[in-house]
Protein backbone atom coordinates (compact mmCIF):
# COMPACT_ATOMS: atom_id res chain seq x y z
CA UNK A 1 0.00 0.00 0.00
CA UNK A 2 2.84 2.33 0.93
CA UNK A 3 4.72 1.46 -2.27
CA UNK A 4 1.60 2.15 -4.34
CA UNK A 5 1.09 5.48 -2.58
CA UNK A 6 4.72 6.45 -3.21
CA UNK A 7 4.36 5.50 -6.88
CA UNK A 8 1.26 7.69 -7.22
CA UNK A 9 3.02 10.59 -5.48
CA UNK A 10 5.98 10.21 -7.83
CA UNK A 11 3.69 10.24 -10.87
CA UNK A 12 1.87 13.31 -9.57
CA UNK A 13 5.17 15.11 -9.01
CA UNK A 14 6.35 14.22 -12.52
CA UNK A 15 3.09 15.47 -14.01
CA UNK A 16 3.39 18.72 -12.04
CA UNK A 17 6.97 19.17 -13.26
CA UNK A 18 5.92 18.63 -16.87
CA UNK A 19 3.04 21.08 -16.48
CA UNK A 20 5.44 23.53 -14.86
CA UNK A 21 7.91 23.36 -17.75
CA UNK A 22 5.06 23.78 -20.24
CA UNK A 23 3.77 26.80 -18.32
CA UNK A 24 7.28 28.22 -18.27
CA UNK A 25 7.25 28.33 -22.08
CA UNK A 26 3.99 30.35 -22.21
CA UNK A 27 2.85 27.94 -24.91
CA UNK A 28 0.04 30.05 -26.38
CA UNK A 29 2.22 33.15 -26.63
CA UNK A 30 5.03 31.07 -28.11
CA UNK A 31 2.66 29.64 -30.70
CA UNK A 32 1.59 33.15 -31.76
CA UNK A 33 5.25 34.13 -32.12
CA UNK A 34 6.01 31.05 -34.24
CA UNK A 35 2.94 31.79 -36.35
CA UNK A 36 4.32 35.27 -37.13
CA UNK A 37 7.72 33.90 -38.14
CA UNK A 38 6.27 31.14 -40.31
CA UNK A 39 3.71 33.42 -41.98
CA UNK A 40 6.44 35.93 -42.83
CA UNK A 41 8.59 33.14 -44.26
CA UNK A 42 5.72 31.92 -46.43
CA UNK A 43 4.90 35.48 -47.48
CA UNK A 44 8.36 36.45 -48.76
CA UNK A 45 10.01 33.15 -49.75
CA UNK A 46 10.37 32.21 -53.41
CA UNK A 47 10.72 28.49 -52.68
CA UNK A 48 9.46 26.65 -49.59
CA UNK A 49 12.10 24.34 -48.10
CA UNK A 50 10.36 21.95 -45.70
CA UNK A 51 13.35 21.33 -43.42
CA UNK A 52 14.07 25.04 -43.22
CA UNK A 53 10.45 25.82 -42.38
CA UNK A 54 10.37 23.12 -39.68
CA UNK A 55 13.60 24.43 -38.14
CA UNK A 56 12.20 27.96 -38.19
CA UNK A 57 9.06 26.87 -36.34
CA UNK A 58 10.75 24.64 -33.76
CA UNK A 59 13.80 26.87 -33.31
CA UNK A 60 11.60 29.94 -32.98
CA UNK A 61 9.44 28.24 -30.37
CA UNK A 62 12.47 27.14 -28.33
CA UNK A 63 14.02 30.60 -28.41
CA UNK A 64 10.71 32.17 -27.35
CA UNK A 65 10.33 29.60 -24.58
CA UNK A 66 13.79 30.49 -23.30
CA UNK A 67 12.98 34.21 -23.24
CA UNK A 68 9.67 33.63 -21.45
CA UNK A 69 11.27 31.27 -18.97
CA UNK A 70 14.17 33.56 -18.09
CA UNK A 71 11.62 36.32 -17.57
CA UNK A 72 9.83 34.18 -14.98
CA UNK A 73 13.08 33.24 -13.26
CA UNK A 74 13.99 36.91 -12.87
CA UNK A 75 10.49 37.88 -11.70
CA UNK A 76 9.69 34.86 -9.52
CA UNK A 77 9.38 36.91 -6.32
CA UNK A 78 7.33 39.61 -8.08
CA UNK A 79 5.02 36.99 -9.59
CA UNK A 80 4.04 35.95 -6.06
CA UNK A 81 2.59 39.44 -5.51
CA UNK A 82 0.21 39.43 -8.48
CA UNK A 83 -3.03 37.47 -8.82
CA UNK A 84 -2.50 36.72 -12.52
CA UNK A 85 0.99 35.27 -12.01
CA UNK A 86 1.03 33.76 -8.53
CA UNK A 87 0.28 30.28 -9.95
CA UNK A 88 3.30 30.28 -12.24
CA UNK A 89 5.70 27.36 -11.57
CA UNK A 90 8.48 29.53 -10.18
CA UNK A 91 6.13 31.42 -7.87
CA UNK A 92 4.54 28.23 -6.50
CA UNK A 93 7.81 26.35 -6.13
CA UNK A 94 6.82 23.58 -8.56
CA UNK A 95 10.13 24.29 -10.30
CA UNK A 96 13.34 25.35 -8.62
CA UNK A 97 15.47 28.15 -10.04
CA UNK A 98 18.10 25.59 -11.06
CA UNK A 99 15.58 23.40 -12.89
CA UNK A 100 14.08 26.37 -14.67
CA UNK A 101 17.48 27.79 -15.63
CA UNK A 102 18.71 24.49 -17.08
CA UNK A 103 15.48 24.11 -19.05
CA UNK A 104 15.61 27.68 -20.40
CA UNK A 105 19.30 27.44 -21.25
CA UNK A 106 18.66 24.19 -23.13
CA UNK A 107 15.77 25.79 -25.04
CA UNK A 108 17.82 28.88 -25.86
CA UNK A 109 20.89 26.96 -27.00
CA UNK A 110 18.86 24.36 -28.87
CA UNK A 111 16.72 26.96 -30.62
CA UNK A 112 19.71 29.08 -31.59
CA UNK A 113 21.57 26.06 -33.00
CA UNK A 114 18.53 24.93 -35.00
CA UNK A 115 18.10 28.39 -36.50
CA UNK A 116 21.84 28.74 -37.14
CA UNK A 117 22.32 25.40 -38.89
CA UNK A 118 19.06 24.77 -40.70
CA UNK A 119 18.04 28.30 -41.69
CA UNK A 120 21.15 30.49 -41.59
CA UNK A 121 23.60 31.90 -38.97
CA UNK A 122 21.95 35.32 -38.98
CA UNK A 123 18.64 33.78 -37.87
CA UNK A 124 20.48 32.13 -34.98
CA UNK A 125 22.03 35.46 -33.99
CA UNK A 126 18.67 37.25 -34.16
CA UNK A 127 17.09 34.51 -32.05
CA UNK A 128 19.78 34.87 -29.41
CA UNK A 129 19.47 38.67 -29.48
CA UNK A 130 15.71 38.40 -28.91
CA UNK A 131 16.34 36.37 -25.73
CA UNK A 132 18.80 38.98 -24.42
CA UNK A 133 16.54 41.93 -25.26
CA UNK A 134 13.46 40.37 -23.69
CA UNK A 135 14.98 38.82 -20.57
CA UNK A 136 17.82 41.19 -19.71
CA UNK A 137 16.63 44.55 -21.08
CA UNK A 138 12.82 44.62 -21.25
CA UNK A 139 12.20 42.62 -18.06
CA UNK A 140 14.10 44.89 -15.63
CA UNK A 141 12.92 48.05 -17.42
CA UNK A 142 9.29 47.26 -16.53
CA UNK A 143 9.96 48.57 -13.02
CA UNK A 144 11.80 51.66 -14.24
CA UNK A 145 9.96 53.35 -17.11
CA UNK A 146 6.82 53.12 -19.30
CA UNK A 147 9.26 53.05 -22.24
CA UNK A 148 9.79 49.38 -21.41
CA UNK A 149 6.90 48.53 -23.74
CA UNK A 150 8.69 50.33 -26.59
CA UNK A 151 11.88 48.38 -25.86
CA UNK A 152 9.95 45.11 -25.56
CA UNK A 153 8.28 45.70 -28.92
CA UNK A 154 11.61 45.02 -30.68
CA UNK A 155 12.02 41.41 -29.52
CA UNK A 156 8.26 41.07 -29.90
CA UNK A 157 8.47 41.91 -33.60
CA UNK A 158 11.78 40.15 -34.32
CA UNK A 159 10.05 36.85 -35.28
CA UNK A 160 8.84 38.48 -38.50
CA UNK A 161 12.40 39.55 -39.30
CA UNK A 162 13.74 36.08 -38.44
CA UNK A 163 11.17 34.54 -40.78
CA UNK A 164 12.18 36.95 -43.54
CA UNK A 165 15.90 36.31 -43.07
CA UNK A 166 15.26 32.55 -43.13
CA UNK A 167 13.45 32.92 -46.44
CA UNK A 168 15.94 35.27 -48.10
CA UNK A 169 19.25 34.10 -46.60
CA UNK A 170 20.41 37.38 -45.11
CA UNK A 171 19.70 41.05 -44.37
CA UNK A 172 20.96 42.13 -47.79
CA UNK A 173 18.20 40.15 -49.45
CA UNK A 174 15.36 41.04 -47.06
CA UNK A 175 12.55 42.57 -49.06
CA UNK A 176 10.90 45.85 -48.16
CA UNK A 177 7.65 43.92 -47.82
CA UNK A 178 9.20 42.01 -44.89
CA UNK A 179 10.19 45.29 -43.24
CA UNK A 180 6.56 46.39 -43.46
CA UNK A 181 5.45 43.13 -41.81
CA UNK A 182 7.94 43.81 -39.02
CA UNK A 183 6.57 47.35 -38.65
CA UNK A 184 2.96 46.14 -38.44
CA UNK A 185 3.78 43.69 -35.66
CA UNK A 186 5.88 46.33 -33.89
CA UNK A 187 3.06 48.91 -33.84
CA UNK A 188 0.43 46.26 -32.99
CA UNK A 189 2.07 45.60 -29.64
CA UNK A 190 1.24 49.04 -28.24
CA UNK A 191 -2.58 48.85 -28.19
CA UNK A 192 -2.29 45.13 -27.40
CA UNK A 193 -0.08 45.41 -24.30
CA UNK A 194 -1.46 48.73 -23.11
CA UNK A 195 -4.98 47.27 -23.10
CA UNK A 196 -3.64 44.33 -21.08
CA UNK A 197 -1.84 46.71 -18.73
CA UNK A 198 -5.02 48.76 -18.23
CA UNK A 199 -7.25 45.97 -16.92
CA UNK A 200 -4.36 44.47 -14.93
CA UNK A 201 -3.11 47.80 -13.59
CA UNK A 202 -3.89 47.03 -9.93
CA UNK A 203 -2.02 43.75 -10.20
CA UNK A 204 0.96 45.36 -11.92
CA UNK A 205 1.04 48.09 -9.27
CA UNK A 206 1.73 45.42 -6.63
CA UNK A 207 4.98 44.64 -8.44
CA UNK A 208 5.76 48.30 -9.27
CA UNK A 209 5.50 47.69 -13.02
CA UNK A 210 5.18 50.75 -15.25
CA UNK A 211 3.50 49.49 -18.42
CA UNK A 212 0.92 52.13 -19.33
CA UNK A 213 2.27 54.92 -21.58
CA UNK A 214 1.57 57.78 -19.16
CA UNK A 215 3.40 58.23 -15.87
CA UNK A 216 -0.05 58.88 -14.43
CA UNK A 217 -1.11 55.31 -15.18
CA UNK A 218 -4.84 54.96 -15.87
CA UNK A 219 -5.39 58.52 -17.06
CA UNK A 220 -6.63 60.29 -20.18
CA UNK A 221 -3.12 60.53 -21.61
CA UNK A 222 -2.86 56.74 -21.61
CA UNK A 223 -6.33 56.44 -23.13
CA UNK A 224 -5.40 58.83 -25.93
CA UNK A 225 -2.14 57.03 -26.74
CA UNK A 226 -3.95 53.69 -26.99
CA UNK A 227 -6.37 55.28 -29.46
CA UNK A 228 -3.55 57.04 -31.33
CA UNK A 229 -1.49 53.89 -31.81
CA UNK A 230 -4.61 52.07 -33.00
CA UNK A 231 -4.83 54.71 -35.74
CA UNK A 232 -1.12 54.22 -36.50
CA UNK A 233 -1.70 50.47 -36.75
CA UNK A 234 -4.52 50.92 -39.26
CA UNK A 235 -2.36 53.21 -41.40
CA UNK A 236 0.66 50.92 -41.15
CA UNK A 237 -1.37 47.91 -42.27
CA UNK A 238 -2.25 49.80 -45.47
CA UNK A 239 1.39 50.30 -46.48
CA UNK A 240 1.76 46.94 -48.27
CA UNK A 241 -1.12 48.00 -50.52
CA UNK A 242 0.30 51.50 -51.00
CA UNK A 243 3.60 49.98 -52.15
CA UNK A 244 1.72 47.48 -54.36
CA UNK A 245 2.82 44.31 -52.57
CA UNK A 246 -0.79 43.13 -52.16
CA UNK A 247 -4.04 43.51 -54.04
CA UNK A 248 -7.38 45.07 -53.21
CA UNK A 249 -8.85 42.03 -51.44
CA UNK A 250 -5.96 41.73 -48.98
CA UNK A 251 -6.03 45.47 -48.40
CA UNK A 252 -9.79 45.38 -47.77
CA UNK A 253 -9.39 42.66 -45.13
CA UNK A 254 -6.65 44.69 -43.42
CA UNK A 255 -8.82 47.81 -43.56
CA UNK A 256 -11.85 46.06 -42.06
CA UNK A 257 -9.74 44.45 -39.33
CA UNK A 258 -8.11 47.78 -38.57
CA UNK A 259 -11.46 49.57 -38.43
CA UNK A 260 -12.83 46.93 -36.04
CA UNK A 261 -9.83 47.40 -33.76
CA UNK A 262 -10.02 51.19 -34.02
CA UNK A 263 -13.73 51.14 -33.19
CA UNK A 264 -13.04 49.15 -30.05
CA UNK A 265 -10.18 51.51 -29.17
CA UNK A 266 -12.54 54.47 -29.60
CA UNK A 267 -15.16 52.79 -27.39
CA UNK A 268 -12.47 52.33 -24.78
CA UNK A 269 -11.35 55.96 -25.11
CA UNK A 270 -14.94 57.16 -24.74
CA UNK A 271 -15.62 54.89 -21.76
CA UNK A 272 -12.31 53.63 -20.29
CA UNK A 273 -13.54 50.67 -18.26
CA UNK A 274 -11.65 47.43 -17.64
CA UNK A 275 -14.37 45.64 -19.62
CA UNK A 276 -13.70 47.78 -22.70
CA UNK A 277 -9.96 47.29 -22.27
CA UNK A 278 -10.48 43.51 -22.22
CA UNK A 279 -12.56 43.69 -25.39
CA UNK A 280 -9.83 45.70 -27.09
CA UNK A 281 -7.22 43.18 -25.95
CA UNK A 282 -9.25 40.30 -27.41
CA UNK A 283 -9.73 42.17 -30.69
CA UNK A 284 -5.96 42.67 -30.98
CA UNK A 285 -5.44 38.92 -30.53
CA UNK A 286 -7.74 38.22 -33.47
CA UNK A 287 -6.47 41.15 -35.54
CA UNK A 288 -2.83 40.11 -35.97
CA UNK A 289 -3.26 36.61 -37.50
CA UNK A 290 -6.13 37.86 -39.69
CA UNK A 291 -3.98 40.64 -41.14
CA UNK A 292 -0.92 38.41 -41.52
CA UNK A 293 -2.92 35.76 -43.38
CA UNK A 294 -4.51 38.41 -45.61
CA UNK A 295 -1.11 39.84 -46.50
CA UNK A 296 0.31 36.37 -47.15
CA UNK A 297 -2.28 35.71 -49.86
CA UNK A 298 -1.37 38.99 -51.63
CA UNK A 299 -4.80 39.00 -53.31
Amino acid sequence: METSSSHISSQTASTSKFAGFLQLTKFRLGSLVVFSAVITYLTVCEEIISLQLLALGLGGFLVTSAANGFNQIIEKDLDKLMHRTRQRPMATGVLSSTEAFIFCAACGIGGTILLWIYTNPLCGILGFVSIILYALVYTPLKRVTPLSVFVGAFPGALPTLIGAVAATQGFGEVKFFAILLFLIQFVWQFPHFWALAWFNSDDYARADFYLLPSNGGKDQASQFQILLYSVFLLLTSMLPFVFQFVGLISASVCLLAGMALLLQAYNFYRLPTDAHAKKLFLVTLIYLPVVQLALMTKF
